[in-house]
């Protein structure tokens, strides 16, 4: 049986859910305003071969807010927004990224774990296939949630440029 692999271009915006060499899915995506890079405080999203370390938000609402990685109780609102701007919001499902280059995108100044970047959820009124994010890949939250139902924590993801 062919394996479960996601690929994200940052030049072309998209997240790409491959099984062997058939393409299954393919998303419009935000990736970081700075780029990509690896470095720690950059806000840039990181390149190269990571797994999803972990899976987050099995079966919370649509819209739901995380903070730290925990469900708040929540639910995104366009008024909860304005109430709230400076929120970076994180929202509907978490996929918690772990590079697996050391000195690439693992241990140091490059731990893509310990920099916190996820694919996750964003409110419907940001924009998709522009680079907008603070180093994280945004999805659409219906499109995030038909992904996280189709991966598993361990699943292969390559961020190339």
């Amino acid at each position: 049986m062919d394996s479960l692999t996601l690929v994200i271009s940052v030049s072309r915006q998209q997240l790409r859910l491959w099984c062997g060499k058939r393409l299954l899915c393919c998303w419009p995506v935000s990736t970081a305003l700075n780029g990509p890079g690896e470095r720690e405080g950059s806000g840039c999203t990181p390149r190269g071969k990571h797994i999803v370390r972990a899976c987050i938000g099995a079966n919370v609402p649509a819209n739901a807010v995380f903070v730290g990685r925990r469900f708040t109780g929540e639910i995104y609102s366009p008024e909860l927004g304005k109430a709230f701007p400076q929120r970076d919001w994180i929202l509907s499902r978490i996929l918690w990224l772990s590079g697996c280059e050391p000195g690439v995108n693992r241990l140091g100044q490059v731990d893509t774990m310990r920099r916190y970047i996820y694919i996750h959820g964003t409110p419907d009124s940001e924009p998709m296939g522009v680079p907008k994010s603070h180093g994280c890949i945004r999805m659409r939250n219906a499109d995030l949630i038909d992904l996280f139902d189709q991966v598993a924590a361990g699943i292969s993801v390559f961020i190339e440029e």
